[in-house]
């Protein structure tokens, strides 16, 4: 539903090296580097891009912001937050669990604070 979302990193080796991890899980068309030597990753048209605020402030996360993504599996879901949580993030909310309607979710903060959302309605 979106064209692209950016988020900001302090390091992008850190936050590329989190995002990698995490996409694993997500059936991606394409990923590397902008014109702009951003780390992106594409799914379709959309793109998601990491970048050095280009304002030179400091790179914050929004407060109460959320970006989800939808998996295949709740398996892909468990292993994304395991892989998030393993490359620098943290787990957020709760752990990875199925909801009562059917929903397997799980959310993590990137390296910089960003919340991240996974689920999945294909439970294993």
């Amino acid at each position: 539903m979106y064209s692209h979302v950016v988020v900001g990193a302090k390091d992008i080796n850190e936050s590329k090296k989190f995002y990698d991890a995490i996409f694993k899980y997500v059936k991606l068309d394409e990923k590397g580097y902008d014109q702009l030597n951003r780390p992106f990753y594409r799914l379709g048209k959309q793109r998601f891009i990491v970048t050095i605020p280009i304002d030179g402030q400091d790179a914050t996360y929004a407060n109460g912001g959320t970006i989800g993504f939808e998996l295949a599996s709740s398996e892909d879901v468990y292993a994304w937050h395991a892989a998030g949580v393993a490359n620098g993030g943290k787990s957020s909310e709760s752990e990875p669990h199925v909801r009562p309607d059917g929903k397997c979710i799980a959310y993590l903060r990137d390296p910089v604070g960003n919340k991240l959302c996974a689920f999945s309605t294909h439970i294993i």
